[in-house]
């Protein structure tokens, strides 16, 4: 036996003892420096000893957490009764209907819908997702994708969790199930204008990186597929998508500081795609069409972007005008085009702004948002042609609203807020912006939440978020589970460190490659000002990241143990030099960019020096619990499962060190609704018995 799991001492409670995975060391060796590993065998997936650790792990996880089950029990049933379990989403209109999904009480899933004409008209089941999932232990099924005719339908069908689509098409005005069947492909799918033509991706089998483009014509042989485009850098990734004009078809190739177009006739899908602007270094695009211009977000000679357009007859880049201008102090992030307005995602001071800009130069305005932190984007806008633009908004107190924007008259309409059952009230909780000064004197914000009520005695306990990479911005958006511990006393705030993009180019730029430690000193400096102002103390500070907010979980872990109790890591990326170095794994060639090339001395060096894999020393650590899951296609298992059992062998205390894993689920842990209930009421079970 590799590992072991049993319980030890006597009494009515016997303790779980953890389960012991076996030393097999493995010596890896780059620029004259070795290291031992001595979990590398973990890595085969496909080796009985393997399951059987992650199980006993699971085993041991499960008795350790006991004692909480009837906890858990009354956090499931909280989230249960406070989100709505028969609802729909808001309707948007596209091509002639109203499309929308819903969910029904007692199922996991949702059923994709449609409505002819008008909202009122007889509702059309497009696919029942519940139906796809029986029997499975995860399913994923995307919205569809239906012709602009409305006639066909594409689905994606993924039913392991580790992001390998099978793709599927219905006639939806005869309900038949055509016998074309795309197996194995990332389900990024895009129609041609003549309803017949589907554009599609594929990953490389290995590495999962997005990597060729084919076309497939509706009724053919899926084997004999035209690939159209191979994106051979193995740096980047490719996918296809259409213009809100639906003029032409792009394929978009890009990597973290570079990106490349291609462009067809989306009425002429036989056609050769045409190169827009070649890629070259350090210079990211992105395209849209209308009328007769394209219209480009840039970064050429513009940190924070910059919009051009040019005549789509000439798209050299001397024949590219100015629209919107770089500003040193906004960040210019997304774009929404209309018939007579533009609508620009502008990011200033951390927090986005949306900013109405009619063609005609008259009426410029921002959209007024009434709250201190909050989160708004534009969201299914299909229409050129009207004056509304839709978007989504939510804050830390106010629930997930979709609006509709009249950007003539200026008035708001409220088209659907999540329902929060239970007696919420919003009027019961507070939210807050710091900012918190970083050893280096950055300013750094912090959004926070609390019940009405509290006290800065530093006796509340609070989870301080955190993810900081990619420039991914990390926004103060809602959560109807959150209540639950908030109702229990707790402060929730988010540290918005660099590696995002809150504050700016610059601010992703400090937070990377060779100054990849500010992320996880930012975080480390928010919570020492978090303490220090006594929203709460070291015994009851908890810390929470996923992914690579996982990396920054595991480098504080090490960097600060003494300044929390517990840490809550999920799919954490903490095995950083090992998986750098490999090429043929997800997430490595293509990632060169964001935490530099470890086959080069000085990349190497650094990330040893961080690595939290590679740091674990004996010392006393707080509390964990390590979540992942089997398939997962970006963060493979066995980095956090390599993680956990290091960390038994070294560490010197006798707090909770827990591996859980999801056996039938990947990087975003269980598909079903009351499955997430379950994982959700787990973690918060875990924090709450700390308190």
């Amino acid at each position: 036996m590799l590992i072991t799991v049993f319980l030890a001492g006597s009494g009515c409670r016997q303790e779980p003892k953890p389960p012991v995975a076996k030393i097999i060391p493995t010596k890896l060796e780059k620029h004259e420096h070795v290291r031992t590993d001595n979990y590398f065998w973990l890595k085969e997936r496909d080796k009985p000893e393997v399951i059987d650790y992650l199980k006993a792990e699971n085993q041991y996880t499960e008795a350790v957490m006991a004692h909480t089950a009837n906890l858990q029990a009354k956090l499931f049933d909280e989230f249960k009764t406070r989100i709505k379990q028969t609802d729909e989403s808001a309707p948007y209109r596209k091509d002639g209907y109203f499309y929308y999904s819903r969910v029904e009480q007692g199922k996991d899933y949702p059923i994709y819908c449609r409505r002819k004409g008008s909202r009122d008209a007889p509702e059309k089941v497009l696919i029942d997702v519940n139906q796809v999932a029986a029997g499975h232990g995860f399913c994923s099924v995307p919205p569809p994708a239906v012709t602009t005719s409305g006639a066909i339908m594409a689905y994606a069908v993924d039913l392991v969790g580790r992001r390998f689509y099978d793709v599927r098409f219905r006639n939806l005005e005869t309900g038949e199930e055509y016998k074309d069947v795309i197996r194995n492909v990332t389900g990024n799918v895009v129609w041609a204008e003549d309803n017949k033509t589907l554009f599609y991706s594929r990953q490389h089998p290995e590495t999962l990186r997005s990597y060729q483009i084919f076309r497939h014509v509706l009724g053919a042989d899926p084997a004999g597929d035209t690939l159209v485009f191979e994106e051979k850098d193995e740096t980047f990734s490719t996918y296809v998508l259409k213009t809100k004009s639906k003029k032409y078809i792009l394929i978009a190739s890009r990597q973290t500081l570079s990106a490349e177009y291609r462009f067809l006739d989306a009425a002429k899908p036989v056609g050769e795609f045409r190169v827009f602007l070649p890629r070259q270094r350090d210079h990211e695009y992105q395209i849209d069409h209308f009328g007769d211009q394209f219209y480009i977000r840039t970064n050429l000679a513009a940190k924070n972007f910059r919009l051009m357009k040019t005549p789509v007859a000439r798209i050299d880049v001397a024949n590219w005008k100015e629209v919107l201008p770089h500003r040193a102090d906004v960040f210019f992030e997304d774009m929404e085009i209309f018939k007579d307005h533009l609508v620009v995602s502008e990011r200033k001071a951390g927090l986005i702004q949306l900013r109405v800009m009619p063609w005609s130069g008259q009426g410029e305005h921002y959209i007024d948002f009434g709250e201190p932190v909050y989160v708004a984007a534009t969201s299914q806008n299909y229409d050129l042609d009207t004056p509304l633009v839709r978007y989504d908004y939510s804050s830390l107190t106010t629930p997930n609203s979709v609006y509709d924007y009249n950007m003539v008259t200026r008035e708001k309409k409220l088209v659907k807020r999540d329902e929060v059952l239970g007696g919420f009230d919003p009027v019961n909780y507070q939210a807050e912006r710091l900012f918190a000064t970083a050893r280096d004197g950055t300013r750094v914000p912090i959004s926070l939440v609390y019940r009405k009520g509290f006290r800065k005695d530093g006796k509340a306990p609070l989870l301080l978020y955190g993810y900081g990479s990619y420039g991914i911005s990390t926004d103060p958006n809602f959560s109807a589970y959150r209540v639950s511990l908030l109702d229990r006393g707790f402060v929730y705030a988010i540290a918005h460190v660099r590696g995002g993009q809150e504050m700016g180019r610059s601010w992703y730029e400090d937070g990377k490659l060779l100054k990849k430690k500010n992320t996880f000193t930012d975080f480390i400096d928010c919570a020492d000002y978090l303490v220090k102002e006594q929203y709460t103390s070291p015994e009851r500070l908890f810390a929470e990241g996923g992914s690579a907010g996982g990396l920054l979980m595991g480098a504080i872990f090490n960097m600060r143990p003494d300044l929390f109790e517990g840490v809550v890591a999920h799919v954490p990326f903490v095995d950083v030099v090992t998986t750098m170095l490999d090429d043929c794994i997800p997430l490595t060639t293509a990632e060169y960019d964001e935490w530099g090339n470890p086959n080069e001395k000085p990349y190497y060096d650094y990330m040893v020096s961080y690595s939290p894999y590679d740091n674990v020393a004996a010392k006393h650590y707080p509390n964990l619990l390590v979540t992942t899951g089997l398939h997962d296609s970006q963060v493979q298992y066995w980095e956090p499962a390599k993680w956990v059992a290091k960390l038994r062998t070294m560490k010197t205390d006798k707090n909770r060190l827990l591996l859980k894993t999801e056996m039938e689920a990947g990087h975003g842990g269980a598909s079903g609704r009351d499955k997430r209930y379950k994982e959700t009421a787990f973690i918060y079970a875990f924090l709450l018995d700390l308190v």
